[in-house]
């Protein structure tokens, strides 16, 4: 059997943040369920954030519960993911019914400013906070946390591979059940992602979980091809390529989720997505973000006729 790579669905959260149009919410039960549907197996739905900085986020809360109610009835491999900036907004994830919680942390002071209003040691310490608290409660809900600007910073520039590890050691101190290296504007290449890996992998081992990578440059696939390479078996995108950070100069969308599966796919690993629905759900994104453009190399030419299935 084929060795399974889990794809993370991040585009009703990371996409829509940086859209100025606000998706109806009613279109965006119908996008997140249509997603489900085509195997998605985990989503990251929003996040929780105040509404006057992120007016798109105003109805995660409502978002979440629609979805973890799909969980109990038509997709129960489904895990909905929330992001939560901090504590307070943790509490409310952990209260709507998130399955797992994203929290970002900079690994560069200008991007951690920018982003968060908080130094990087300040946003650490946060997450320590978060980790406790959910300890404490009867739910388990584990934590992903994000490291971000990992492979560059439109404020900061080069970030060394010691910066990096410093905070992926903290952060699994910290009580992190999860790190994820995060290329957050998209300057990565392909060796940078191999040699950060590694380096993270032999300080935190396993912990490394996830890859987040952008497509500003170009090089968004070949990044996550690297990453396989080095042992990734998860991987955030986002449908038609949507997303970027607000707070960061010069970030563009995420690696696209249709033709990050067919890679996956075609190379041998399975991901339980139907490709064909994955594609549909465009449908339903473009109805509700009609002036939004949307990219994708495979929704454009189409499923190969020679693609096969992972076995």
């Amino acid at each position: 059997m084929a060795e399974t790579v889990v794809v993370c669905e991040v585009g009703p959260r990371d996409g829509l943040q940086i859209v100025k149009a606000i998706m109806p919410t009613a279109v965006k039960h119908r996008w997140i369920a249509a997603l489900a549907d085509a195997g998605l197996p985990q989503i990251e739905v929003g996040s929780f954030v105040p509404a006057k900085l992120l007016p798109q986020m105003a109805d995660t809360a409502e978002i979440v519960r629609e979805a973890v109610k799909r969980t109990e009835t038509s997709n129960p491999n489904l895990t909905v993911v929330a992001l939560a900036p901090n504590l307070r907004g943790a509490q409310a994830a952990y209260e709507a019914g998130a399955q797992r919680i994203s929290v970002p942390v900079s690994v560069t002071e200008g991007h951690s400013r920018s982003n968060l209003n908080r130094s990087v040691d300040e946003q650490i310490a946060e997450v320590g906070r978060i980790t406790a608290w959910l300890r404490a409660q009867p739910r388990h809900v584990p934590t992903e946390i994000a490291c971000s600007t990992a492979f560059g910073c439109s404020f900061d520039g080069a970030v060394p591979v010691a910066t990096v590890v410093r905070v992926a050691v903290a952060l699994a101190e910290a009580g992190a059940d999860a790190v994820a290296l995060a290329d957050t504007v998209g300057y990565g290449n392909p060796l940078e992602i191999k040699a950060k890996v590694r380096a993270v992998r032999q300080e935190i081992g396993d912990k490394l979980y996830c890859l987040h990578l952008h497509d500003t440059c170009g090089l968004g696939i070949a990044n996550a091809l690297a990453g396989l390479e080095e042992g990734i078996r998860k991987f955030d995108s986002a449908l038609a390529g949507l997303g970027g950070c607000p707070f960061a100069p010069g970030a563009s969308g995420n690696i696209v989720t249709e033709d990050l599966v067919f890679l996956l796919e075609s190379t041998g690993f399975q991901t339980g997505i139907d490709l064909e629905k994955l594609i549909a759900a465009r449908a339903i994104l473009r109805e509700g973000l009609p002036n939004e453009p949307m990219y994708g190399n495979l929704a454009r030419a189409g499923v190969p006729r020679t693609f096969r299935r992972a076995a």
